[in-house]
């Protein structure tokens, strides 16, 4: 694999406390598998591998105003959102959570649907930035990773999962998604995108 940090985004996905969070409204479907993969700890590897080797670090966060009026309700998963009250801007757990906390020069994106370039500005912010390729991470593999990494495809982009930094609620779920991905992403661990990001920067061959 190679990678040129310069024209890379690594891509952190619903990093939550409502979403990836031991008390979050959505703990019960995601937590386990967050732990049990140790996905806040693959993020946070891949996000500072980039940021080590001079690459875009994006945060995707998804959040409502406090009274949920800018809430379309047009899916179960958003049906969960009303229910419960998550979720809302301004809330404790629906910040970022603390070991991925964003670094300064960091883009922090929220939006108000399931993929991130719904009704947002990400398009235009990666291609000012010369992006070319997005290696995704984060949670849920088969919703919010699926839904943005497949429009980033069909916008044209150079798409990579980090398959081992991504969890859904189930192991079947994620593994569901990550081979229907496969028709459109390359397929890529923690490991391999630090190793193709310090041979880029070291001038050595990956």
């Amino acid at each position: 694999m190679e990678l040129d940090p310069r024209t890379t985004a690594a891509v952190a996905v619903h990093c939550q406390g409502d979403v990836v969070g031991p008390t979050g409204a959505f703990a019960d479907f995601f937590h386990q598998q967050v732990t049990e993969r140790h996905v806040i700890d693959q993020v946070s590897a891949v996000l500072s591998a980039v940021r080590e080797a001079g690459g875009t670090v994006v945060y995707t966060r998804v959040a409502w105003k406090p009274d949920f009026s800018d809430l379309e309700v047009n899916s179960p998963l958003l049906g969960i959102v009303a229910q419960s009250g998550c979720l809302k801007e301004g809330s404790e757990l629906a910040e970022i959570v603390e070991p991925l906390t964003p670094h300064g020069e960091d883009i922090v994106l929220t939006h108000q649907r399931i993929g991130a370039f719904a009704g947002t500005d990400l398009d235009t912010l990666l291609r000012d930035k010369g992006i070319t390729t997005l290696l995704f991470a984060g949670v849920a593999t088969n919703a919010s990773v699926e839904g943005t990494a497949r429009v980033a495809s069909d916008l044209g982009y150079r798409v990579v999962i980090v398959e081992d930094a991504c969890s859904a609620a189930t192991p079947e779920a994620h593994e569901a998604s990550i081979n229907s991905l496969g028709l459109l992403a390359e397929m890529a661990t923690v490991d391999a995108i630090n190793t193709a990001l310090t041979a880029s920067v070291t001038g050595t061959t990956a």
